[in-house]
């Protein structure tokens, strides 16, 4: 596996900075926010200086019931290519459910949950993870995500999942020490057990992130510094193998680059403390620092009830979440309500981003009301579409005064949700408005 080194999550909020920090051995940028065609600047001139760019993934939803979509596939592919990387990341995880083999609405999480660690889930899985590596120019690492809850009849551990996983497929894995962290926390899962089942040898490289608890749930927020916890999580891995690459998270609330700075060095820092000891126990560190594990024979077609199997429990599981349908059997009542109100929580704030009009227009009204929106109204196309319908939404349900607010609303839903963008002429502006109210009239 190529040597990364150290690397820091590369986001438009803190391009700048991250291109004059020092020891900035490579990066890595969310595969959906880059356009192949149309390559951020700030990263282009990181691969003129050598920087290493790694595409990652967040929609794939590999460990879903469907095969992964082929458009979805193109489009990461195009992306690794463009940006030279050598390798691309996705997660272990579903982003969606329902749909024609369910014969139930098709339901968007907006979120990565937890996939169950059973066997029809792992055939389905790696099934998946084939045709994704056979579809890739490069080859496929996959993610460990945190979890607030767990699937009830689990019959793996984690690292047992995971080492099957790869012993089946030859993919490389991606660690997530802070996931491990956030499932020690919210599930009672050993992180050292769990870096002593996993195959270290198919290790790609080592996220780092930090979260906050609160009410004993342990959120990862990526929006927080790294614990001493996560820290020592990454200390143990470094002492059972050298990690190819270790990498930084941080994708809102960004403090001064002064302050990313000290994590990286204090990630340096719980490395080396990592290297030190495995050099004090073990004398064979440096046969462990390998390629990733080989594929052991070939996998038989997954069947399509073991796919409707897992597809029928992730839907459930998926509508309790998002539709308010009654908790599936077995689940923790409590903790999905945790989880609900999290993936509200996380689409009001994305759509804020991804549509910064909405809060401004709305003030202060934004959050409560997008928040209603979502109780009632699951999300089943992109950030975008969802923006577009709440507000669509709010125009339909009378709630809205006539008045500024109103009008500017109005005014925003018609600027985007036609199949052209409105023209900016004002001769055009005008005789559109004319149009309106002729037809209202």
């Amino acid at each position: 596996m190529e040597r990364l080194g150290t690397g820091i999550g590369w986001r438009p909020e803190i391009a700048d900075a991250v291109e004059r920090m020092p020891g900035i051995d490579w990066v890595e940028a969310v595969a959906e926010n880059v356009c192949p065609g149309h390559l951020p600047e700030s990263l282009q001139r990181l691969r003129a200086r050598g920087v290493t760019v790694i595409p990652h993934g967040v929609s794939l939803g590999l460990g879903g019931a469907d095969r992964p979509d082929e458009s979805r596939l193109t489009a990461l592919a195009e992306r690794a290519e463009a940006l030279g990387a050598p390798l691309v990341t996705e997660h272990i995880a579903f982003v969606r459910a329902g749909g024609p083999l369910t014969a139930s609405p098709l339901l968007e999480a907006g979120h990565l949950l937890p996939v169950p660690r059973t066997r029809d889930a792992l055939d389905v899985l790696c099934e998946n993870v084939r045709i994704a590596q056979d579809a890739l120019p490069v080859p496929l690492a996959v993610e460990n995500i945190a979890a607030l809850i767990s699937w009830p009849g689990e019959e793996m551990t984690e690292g047992q999942f995971l080492y099957e996983l790869a012993d089946r497929t030859g993919v490389r894995l991606l660690i997530d020490v802070a996931n491990l962290h956030t499932n020690h926390v919210n599930r009672g899962e050993d992180p050292a057990k769990a870096l002593a089942e996993l195959p270290l040898e198919a290790i790609a490289y080592v996220h780092v992130a930090g979260g906050f608890e609160r009410d004993g749930v342990w959120h990862d927020s990526h929006a927080h510094p790294v614990p001493k916890p996560v820290l020592d999580i990454l200390t143990d891995l470094a002492s059972r193998v050298s990690p190819p690459g270790v990498l930084l998270e941080r994708d809102q609330n960004f403090p001064e680059p002064a302050v990313l700075e000290g994590e990286l060095e204090a990630i340096r820092g719980a490395v080396e403390r990592g290297e030190k000891e495995r050099a004090i126990r073990e004398e064979t560190a440096a046969a462990m620092d390998g390629e990733a594990v080989a594929v052991v024979g070939t996998l038989a077609p997954v069947t399509d009830p073991a796919r409707q199997r897992l597809g029928l429990a992730q839907a459930a599981l998926l509508s309790a979440l998002v539709a308010g349908t009654p908790v599936p059997e077995g689940f923790d009542r409590v903790r999905l309500g945790v989880q609900a109100r999290a993936l509200a929580g996380k689409r009001a704030d994305v759509v804020a981003k991804v549509a910064p009009e909405l809060p401004e227009i709305l003030g202060d009204a934004y959050r409560p009301a997008f928040l209603a929106y979502a109780h009632r109204h699951p999300m089943t196309g992109g950030y975008r579409r969802d923006a577009l319908d709440f507000a669509g939404q709010l125009l339909l349900a009378g709630r809205l005064e006539e008045g500024r607010v109103r009008r500017e609303l109005r005014e925003w839903w018609l600027e985007r949700s036609g199949p052209v963008p409105r023209s900016q002429r004002p001769t055009v502006r005008m005789a559109r408005a004319a149009r309106r109210v002729l037809l209202h009239r």
